[in-house]
């Protein structure tokens, strides 16, 4: 995949600045402001497969849910930054080492905490949460696969999403959700003839709109993996991990 030409060449320093994973490495242990509102945004856009990877081990969705969010109060107040190098810049990683860090030393304690209890928890969909791992693949999935394949369809999801909001902004709602989905069809199956009815356009024109519609997303999903890496040269190979976790 050719990347999109730019006017100005960017050095390496000026890509890792964009991302948000590296504004939390670069501050060290992570007390600057910047650094903290990167980290809590990562935390809030990937927390589900935290929750999944806990409540597959769980036998309640309440104890999963306590475990969770004493996590994340645990993990945004504490310095677990402070030996994480560059080099190790994936924050998927990261983020899975440091619960499984968590709840071999916090595991009986967190769950003994009420909800609460006097921490700054993130606001976060509990109830959607739980709705959702109801249809996770069945137990065959471990843990760790499970939680690969949730933060996939997370990342993915957050991509559907930006890209809808910026046909909302251009005034192309309804043509965004006729051909959305086409993103992830067959080419060879795509019924280009029944959408030129639905949108009032041509099959030729429909067929560059869905070009542009992938073209798009593929730009948008390299930016969204890029945001939870610090070395911008993984995206291919944290892209090839991602995608292998929906044939696990």
């Amino acid at each position: 995949m050719n990347a999109p030409a730019t006017t100005q060449k960017l050095g390496a320093d000026d890509i890792f600045a964009t991302t948000h994973w590296t504004v939390v490495l670069k501050a060290g242990q992570g007390s600057a402001p910047e650094a903290h509102a990167a980290l809590e945004e990562l935390c809030r856009t990937y927390w589900y497969p935290l929750y999944a990877y806990v409540r597959r081990q769980t036998s309640s969705h309440e104890d999963a849910q306590d475990l969770t969010q004493a996590f994340f109060a645990r993990f945004l107040e504490k310095n677990y930054l402070e030996h994480l190098s560059s080099d190790k810049g994936r924050f998927r990683a990261f983020l899975l080492a440091s619960l499984k860090h968590f709840l071999a030393n916090e595991w009986d304690k967190s769950r003994r905490l009420k909800r609460g209890g006097g921490v700054a928890n993130l606001p976060l969909d509990w109830q959607g949460a739980d709705t959702r791992y109801v249809h996770e693949p069945a137990d065959q999935l471990s843990p760790d696969k499970l939680y690969d394949r949730a933060w996939a369809v997370t990342l993915l999801e957050n991509v559907i999403t930006r890209l809808r909001q910026e046909a909302v902004d251009e005034g192309k709602t309804q043509l965004f959700d006729e051909l959305k989905a086409f993103l992830m069809a067959d080419k060879a199956r795509v019924p280009y003839g029944e959408a030129a009815g639905k949108v009032g356009m041509n099959e030729s024109a429909v067929r560059v709109a869905v070009h542009r519609l992938r073209k798009r997303y593929r730009e948008l999903l390299r930016r969204e993996i890029q945001q939870t890496l610090s070395n911008p040269a993984q995206v291919e190979e944290e892209l090839q991990a991602l995608f292998a976790a929906f044939a696990q």
